[in-house]
């Protein structure tokens, strides 16, 4: 399966494996030795004859069956944090269960259908499935920190949660190599958390690859005049977000006839040099020639919220002539409605 590059990059973000020298058991585990395995077993304190004990209970040990791992049990990799990717969510994490909280539905909709899009990308088999419900077959997960393949099932469910619209995401069967092991609190805790990464990455390049369409089609309608910026000067106005603008100046302005040899973004600059398009491109465009020399210009673009100023100065920093403007204003137009797609 041939994935986009934007999901690949998001996977990698999501599930950074260790660069570190050295087996996948010295990336879980405490370097030196484990001697404190060795410590005798704690005795009653034995007070002098005649002396008054004191404690103090600052340094009292709990009491108790403790469970937990010990020695190169422990794992010591810091634990999987949630990606923040979903907008208006709140991560709650429970018994190593990962739970998405919003309050629309419709979005709660939009992470569910996400959920099913990642599945089914990945070839995660599913083994059963409702409305509200899906549990997957086994998926094998391969990282530099584990010396064998890991595989595990999850369950994915949704509900209402104190008003709250719930996905609940667990690891529910866990298998170590070709090992079926009980699920321990750590491994799920750690590969909940990345399957819950992986949905928020692919929610994620949703929103993105929706943005970059709604920039498209918003570029294919830029009504392009003169204006005045704050100072009361004559400049172009785009009627169009900044961003968008920008990304469509190296197709626009090779076509007028500009020779593009600087650009610089946080700056909104771009120094380009003329070159008079043929008689053709003018007829094309249906507008009169522009009358500038062919020399280095500087474009200034300005950032307006929903609109983006123009202005254009030469190469002494002087700014050309309002009717070159005027003449620039149907030229830019023309172009930019050409390069709509």
């Amino acid at each position: 399966m041939k994935l986009s590059p934007q999901l690949v990059v998001s996977a990698l973000a999501v599930f950074v494996l260790s660069a570190c020298s050295g087996g996948a058991s010295q990336r879980r585990q405490a370097q030196d030795d484990f001697e404190y395995l060795n410590t005798p077993s704690l005795k009653e304190w034995q007070s002098l004859q005649g002396a008054e004990p004191k404690f103090y209970t600052n340094y009292v040990i709990p009491q108790g069956d403790f469970a937990g791992g010990i020695g190169s049990q422990v794992d010591i990799r810091p634990p999987q944090q949630i990606l923040e990717l979903i907008p208006g969510a709140r991560i709650d994490r429970s018994d190593g269960n990962v739970t998405i909280l919003l309050l629309d539905r419709d979005e709660a909709n939009k992470v569910w259908q996400t959920a099913e899009t990642l599945l089914a990308e990945r070839n995660i088999a599913i083994r059963e499935q409702s409305d509200n419900r899906i549990e997957t077959e086994w998926v094998t997960w391969v990282s530099e920190d584990e010396d064998a393949p890991l595989s595990a099932r999850y369950e994915m469910s949704r509900s209402v949660v104190n008003g709250r619209q719930a996905l609940k995401l667990s690891l529910i069967d866990w298998r170590h190599g070709s090992e079926q092991q009980p699920v321990s609190l750590t491994n799920k805790e750690r590969y909940s958390a990345f399957m819950s990464n992986l949905v928020a990455a692919r929610y994620d390049l949703d929103i993105r690859l929706e943005s970059e369409r709604k920039a498209r089609e918003l570029v294919k309608h830029i009504p392009i005049t003169m204006g005045a910026d704050r100072s009361g000067l004559p400049v172009i106005i785009a009627r169009a977000p900044y961003d968008v603008l920008w990304n469509r100046l190296p197709n626009i302005l090779p076509e007028m006839g500009f020779q593009i040899e600087e650009r610089n973004q946080s700056q909104g600059t771009i120094k380009a040099k003329y070159l008079e398009p043929d008689d053709e491109f003018w007829a094309e465009v249906g507008v009169k020639p522009v009358e500038l020399k062919s020399i280095t210009y500087t474009f200034l673009f300005g950032d307006l919220g929903n609109r983006t100023s123009i202005n254009v100065t030469d190469p002494k920093g002087k700014p050309v002539e309002e009717q070159l403007l005027k003449d620039m204003v149907p030229v830019f137009a023309a172009m930019a409605s050409k390069h709509q797609e």
